[in-house]
């Protein structure tokens, strides 16, 4: 049974629109189709895209530490509680 959403769920966007090598927004995590279809989704399709975000967001830190590439400024996303 899916539980009831009171509230709607507010898009990750952070206004950083610029997009990886991989297709990912560097702000928010999405890919093109996700922010695109943002808006006409789900509450419970919104709630997975995020889940994805976070574990995209999770792995791009894990290679960046693993490289050696991480410093402050990358570690600090304006969106910190949304990846943790």
């Amino acid at each position: 049974m899916e539980q009831l959403e009171f509230f709607d769920i507010p898009s990750p966007c952070i206004r950083v629109c610029e997009v990886d090598e991989k297709g990912y927004c560097r702000g928010c995590m999405r890919n093109r189709d996700e922010r695109l279809r943002w808006l006409k989704m789900s509450s419970a399709e919104k709630i997975h895209v995020i889940q994805l975000c976070r574990m995209r967001y999770r792995r791009k830190m894990a290679k960046k530490h693993a490289a050696g590439h991480l410093d402050k400024h990358n570690s600090e996303s304006p969106q910190r509680d949304l990846f943790e």
